[in-house]
């Protein structure tokens, strides 16, 4: 079931990106920043368990981000993650969003639901706050897709 995510599941959803953030095949996020930033958060949950997430953030009047799409590899190829970021793809669209972008490191599954890629410089500076306090700055390798609404 894919439900949006509440305070109780920072945590849990925190643990699932670290995950993969130590194999550095995502950005780790900070406990502070998920509960800042809850609300564009949806989450997969069976019987009571957090399987995926992914977050649909708001950066301009209208562009939004595609964000910490994660399903426990257990449940890899189960479509859990298309119906997580199918979700967030609806979110923009009922937001009126005519833009989304995602700065990933696995670019062929975004490519998969018509994002293209771009230069990292074809993004508008605002985003590039959220960059200030990545492990990464400014050494950035993740790649840079955006897709029309």
């Amino acid at each position: 079931m894919i439900r949006k995510a509440t305070i109780k599941d920072s945590a849990k959803i925190q643990k699932l990106i670290n995950f993969y953030a130590k194999g550095d095949e995502m950005l780790p996020r900070s406990i502070n920043e998920l509960y800042e930033n809850v609300r564009d958060f949806f989450i997969f949950e069976q019987k009571g368990k957090i399987i995926g997430c992914c977050a649909l953030h708001i950066c301009w009047e209208d562009l939004g981000e595609i964000k910490s799409l994660a399903v426990i590899k257990s449940k890899h190829g189960q479509g859990i993650g298309t119906k997580l970021l199918e979700a967030c793809l609806n979110d923009a669209k009922k937001l009126k969003l005519k833009k989304l972008f995602a700065l990933t490191y696995k670019p062929m599954y975004f490519k998969k639901f018509g994002f293209k890629e771009i230069d990292k410089a074809a993004l508008p500076h605002k985003i590039w706050t959220d960059c200030i306090k990545c492990v990464k700055f400014p050494d950035c390798d993740e790649v840079a897709l955006i897709r029309e609404i």
